[in-house]
């Protein structure tokens, strides 16, 4: 009996043993395993840092291809990717201005319905109001009668409801200052013909059309008394904003849903301007930058794949890797990469992450700039919007990286895309006699992504140089774009002489 218990006494510490051995190995194996995923995932996040690069030198080439781009823009149509389109403002506002006028700031995803009531030189803006709506996404690929129709519902409720002190003189038509921030060739100061939506919106009927001419149809079915009396995009209503309380504003950029910019130009250098000279010698030039392209933009993988799938493959390359609308889901492209190729979230890729656009800028700003010791609001980000639970602070900081490394390059490349405008105004260069010149900026992007700023402004810093860059004031202009509009509509009223009076 001794021998036979002690045979299994034996016998089961082999086992045992065994046991033993075969799970460190499972152990071993698993941290192998997950060492592996991890060098993996490292090592497309080190791939990606390389393709965004945006060393100086390369920045100063992307300048220099945008102001070369400008040049042929303004010599004639279709010789450049930038549309350099002339606006048909001459005659920026200048504090005169006065009256009760109204702005339709549609720039993307939201639009606003604005009053302005202006009381002229050494009082300016005595008060001002607005009312924001989203667009149903339904709309945005809609009909172009049922996007206006909706658009002018919202401006008729706001009118409704305006107090007795802005209600027009008798015989008097209220006028409407119409931000549209997509791609118009513009006819007059009041009309434009619609040449692609940009943005997520796929109207085909619109395109080709004179967008005034449609909003008024609007106002006239939905039975509302107002003249169109300005239409601008929300960059040249910017730079009319900021010129109205600043003389040295000579640029504007939004930086939002979408991006773009405008300048002002000598009339003399734009060779395919025809009818007589402004006689103020200047005029505005919405340049459409969005469109802007060149080889020595720093392209990943998942840029190009993003362009292949979007609604205008080819189009807009600048703005998709600068822009609001693009930044969040470049994050996501890279993340599924990871989670597919190195199981950076399990083993099982979320369903949830598969899902285009589902992870917007918004929410990667904000995990960005988690400043937490175990950042929980990118925790807490994954957890809400991608349903992914109990992740790693490894594995959260793997996700501040890469939100770092797009904000970066697109906050590098805006910088040089403004270093580029002001290479062919020639501001480029020190200013004698302290001369000034202002760079108005708009867009929920550049006002909210505080560490998209704050790169973007170091970074034009550091292309100018010490001595030039204390002559170039880069400003937020809030809500610019909207009260500008309004101030184009009071420049361009039908009763200058009764307002001056």
């Amino acid at each position: 009996m001794k021998d036979g218990m002690g045979k299994v006494a034996v016998g089961a510490a082999v086992i045992g043993a065994a046991a033993v051995v075969a799970v460190a190995a499972l152990v071993v194996r698993q941290r192998m395993k997950s060492s592996g995923r991890w060098v993996r995932a490292m090592d497309i996040v080190k791939e990606f840092e390389e393709k965004c690069g945006t060393p100086e030198v390369k920045l100063k080439q992307v300048a220099g291809a945008m102001t070369v781009e400008m040049h042929a823009g303004l010599a004639s149509e279709g010789e450049s990717k930038l549309k350099m389109l002339i606006s048909y403002v001459d005659n920026l506002p200048n504090g005169d201005e006065a009256g009760v006028f109204y702005a339709l700031d549609l720039g993307g995803t939201n639009f606003r319905v604005l009053r302005v009531h202006l009381k002229g030189k050494d009082e300016g803006i005595a008060h001002q109001e607005f009312t924001e709506a989203s667009i149903p996404p339904a709309l945005m690929c809609g009909s172009s009668e049922a996007l206006f129709d909706y658009i002018v519902e919202k401006l008729a409720s706001f009118v409704a409801e305006e107090e007795q002190m802005f209600q027009q003189p008798p015989g008097r038509q209220r006028e409407l200052g119409f931000t549209f921030s997509f791609p118009v060739m513009q006819n007059s100061i009041n009309s434009g013909n619609l040449i692609r939506w940009t943005k997520g919106f796929s109207i085909d009927d619109t395109v080709g059309q004179d967008v005034v001419a449609e909003l008024t149809k609007a106002l006239n079915r939905k039975g509302v008394d107002m003249r169109v009396a300005a239409l601008v995009n929300d960059t040249i209503g910017t730079l009319a904003g900021g010129r109205h309380t600043n003389k040295d504003v000579a640029v504007a950029v939004i930086l939002g849903t979408g991006t773009n910019a405008a300048y002002v130009e000598r009339a003399q250098a734009i060779p395919k301007w025809h009818g007589p000279l402004p006689k103020s010698g200047e005029m505005v030039i919405n340049m459409e930058w969005g469109n802007f392209r060149s080889s020595h933009l720093p392209l990943s993988e998942y840029d190009i794949a993003l362009d292949a799938e979007s609604l205008n493959p080819s189009e807009q390359i600048f703005e998709k890797l600068i822009s609001g609308m693009y930044l969040g889901e470049i994050l996501r492209r890279v993340l599924l990469r990871m989670a597919e190729e190195a199981a950076f979230f399990g083993d099982e890729v979320p369903p949830r992450l598969k899902i285009p656009f589902v992870l917007r800028t918004p929410e990667m700003s904000a995990m960005h700039q988690d400043k937490s010791s175990d950042l929980k609001v990118v925790g807490n980000k994954l957890r809400d919007l991608l349903e992914i639970s109990n992740t790693s602070l490894k594995t959260r900081k793997v996700v501040v990286e890469l939100c770092n490394i797009i904000a970066t390059r697109g906050a590098r490349l805006a910088a040089a895309g403004i270093l580029g405008v002001l290479k062919k105004m020639g501001r480029d260069t020190p200013r004698q006699g302290g001369e000034k010149t202002v760079v108005a900026m708009d867009g929920g992007l550049y006002e909210h992504y505080t560490e998209y700023r704050k790169c973007l402004e170091n970074t034009l810093n550091e292309l100018l140089g010490e001595e030039t860059a204390s002559s170039i004031v880069v400003e937020h202009s809030n809500d610019g774009s909207g009260i500008g509009a309004a101030l184009l509509a009071a420049s361009h009223s039908l009763y200058l002489e009764e307002l001056s009076s």
